[in-house]
C-alpha cells in the first residue's frame, strides 16, 4: 500500500532509520504513513486498535520533532523525552510524511499535519472528491493546501496476467493498452494527482517485464 503502519513501530527508531536512508539517498526519502486497518495484526502485536489514531498522530509529531530540532523534546503519557541528542539528521529539513488511506480520519490527518495525501484504490472521480475535502479542512486549519502533495497508488493490470487481474475498473490501469493507460493517468492528473505510484503484481516475471516495457517505452514519455 506504499505506507508504514505507524502504530506497529517505535517512532524514535523509525525516525532514525528514515533519517539514515535520507542521508544515503541524498535527501530523496518520502515516508508514507498510515494508522492501519487489520484487527488481526493489532491483536497479534498486542496493540489496542482503538488507539491507532492517537498513536499515529503522536508518532508523526515525534518524528518531525526529532528531524527538525537540535534538542528535541516531547511529552505525553506514552513518550516522554527532552534535550535528546538525535543523529543523523535527514538531509531535508524534515522528511515529508504522506498520509495513506481515504477514511475520514485519514483525510483529517492529512489536512492538519500531513505533507501529502497518498490513498490507494480510488478512481479519479473519488480522488477529486477526497482532494476537495482535504483542501477544505486544510484551509479551516489555517494551512496552505498547496503545501500538501496529492499522490496516489494505482494498480496496473499486468499484460498477459490472469483474467482475475484484468477486470474493468476505474481505479486500475490496463497494462496492455498504452493509449488507455495514458488516458487513465491523464484522468488522475486532471483530478489533482501530482505524484503516482504504479503497482504491478504478478508471479509471471515475463508478463511483468512486458508490462514494464510498455510503460517505459509507450506511456511515460508522454508525461516527461
Amino acid at each position: 500500500t506504499s505506507v508504514l503502519v505507524l502504530p506497529y513501530h517505535n517512532p524514535v527508531e523509525l525516525a532514525k532509520y528514515a533519517a539514515t536512508l535520507d542521508q544515503m539517498s541524498g535527501g530523496r526519502v518520502v515516508l508514507g504513513v498510515g494508522a492501519g486497518a487489520m484487527t488481526e495484526e493489532f491483536e497479534a502485536l498486542g496493540i489496542p486498535m482503538r488507539e491507532r489514531g492517537s498513536l499515529t498522530n503522536e508518532s508523526m509529531a515525534i518524528m518531525k520533532e526529532l528531524w527538525s530540532n537540535n534538542r528535541p523534546e516531547y511529552h505525553s503519557r506514552r513518550w516522554d523525552f527532552s534535550d535528546l541528542y538525535f543523529s543523523p539528521k535527514p538531509v531535508q529539513p524534515s522528511i515529508p510524511l504522506w498520509v495513506g488511506g481515504s477514511s475520514p480520519g485519514a483525510l483529517r490527518r492529512t489536512a492538519r499535519v500531513g505533507d501529502g495525501w497518498h490513498p490507494t484504490g480510488l478512481s479519479p472521480e473519488d480522488f477529486a472528491i477526497g482532494k476537495a475535502e482535504v483542501t477544505a479542512m486544510a484551509e479551516a486549519a489555517g494551512r496552505d493546501p498547496s503545501a500538501i502533495t496529492m499522490s496516489t497508488r494505482v494498480e496496473v493490470e499486468v499484460h498477459g496476467g490472469p483474467s482475475s487481474q484484468r477486470a474493468a475498473s476505474r481505479s486500475r490501469l490496463p497494462g496492455d493498452d498504452p493509449g488507455a493507460m495514458r488516458a487513465g493517468i491523464e484522468a488522475y492528473r486532471e483530478a489533482g494527482v501530482e505524484h503516482m505510484v504504479l503497482a504491478l503484481n504478478s508471479g509471471d516475471i515475463s508478463a511483468l517485464r512486458r508490462t514494464m516495457a510498455i510503460i517505459s517505452d509507450e506511456v511515460l514519455p508522454a508525461f516527461r
